[in-house]
């Protein structure tokens, strides 16, 4: 009897253990995630400080940030090959809230055949302002697929800004330097492992950036750089 009981014991206490280590091994594994998205928060507000206040931006560019009902942030979009033109990046999305505030960020793939990054160059920072509840909408929880026809609104040359309003405009920097591209092909899909490690709950972006139902106070650094830079 007793080493009947005896080996239950060694059994539960095996079993228990091993729970433990798996526990440890789930806590271990979501704080790197959730680190790994604070790195992509961190750039992004580097991002938007370097490109939207440290640099000189146009009045149709401050025309436009006032419109903007949400901002996507791509702080390190990569170019994959000079061959088939592939490139892709993490972003991050917040929108504009009552009395000019702004949310957290929820976390995006972009995927995209190719929208022009300037030749020779195999990085840079990319930026979608959207200026219109019904596109910010769209973008919700689901892929989101550019229409080939919204390209950039900047550029060096005056030329390339469009007077005709526009749902979407993009705006690429690369080496410092203020680019037009192209977004056919450009998609945008919710990273939805991101989203639950950094705010420790399944939550979507609509829970995030249109119902601000949750804060990591992380983030605030870069919502304080955003309500600046758009709400200047």
């Amino acid at each position: 009897m007793s080493k009947s009981f005896s080996h239950i014991s060694r059994t539960v206490s095996v079993v228990a253990g091993a729970g433990l280590l798996a526990m440890s091994a789930y806590a271990h594994d979501a704080e790197a995630n959730a680190s790994k998205q604070q790195a992509l928060v961190n750039k992004a507000t580097f991002a938007v400080q370097s490109a939207l206040l440290d640099s000189k931006v146009t009045d149709n560019t401050t025309r436009i940030l006032h419109e903007t009902k949400a901002v996507v942030i791509c702080p390190n979009v990569t170019k994959m090959s000079l061959v088939f033109g592939g490139s892709g990046g993490r972003c991050v999305l917040l929108a504009r809230g009552a009395n000019n505030s702004w949310s957290d960020p929820a976390f995006y793939h972009l995927s995209a055949g190719s929208f022009g990054i300037q030749a020779g160059y195999q990085h840079s920072q990319l930026f979608f302002f959207i200026t219109s509840q019904k596109a910010l909408l769209n973008l919700m929880d689901h892929e989101f697929s550019f229409d080939a026809s919204a390209d950039a609104a900047f550029g060096n040359d005056s030329s390339s800004t469009q007077n005709t309003p526009k749902e979407v405009y993009a705006m690429q920097k690369t080496k410092g330097v203020f680019a037009g591209v192209s977004l056919g092909s450009s998609k945008l899909k919710p990273d939805s492992e991101a989203n639950r490690a950094y705010y420790h709950q399944v939550v979507g972006p609509e829970d995030i950036v249109v119902r601000m139902q949750v804060n990591n106070k992380a983030a605030d650094p870069l919502r304080r750089v955003v309500m600046k830079a758009f709400n200047q």
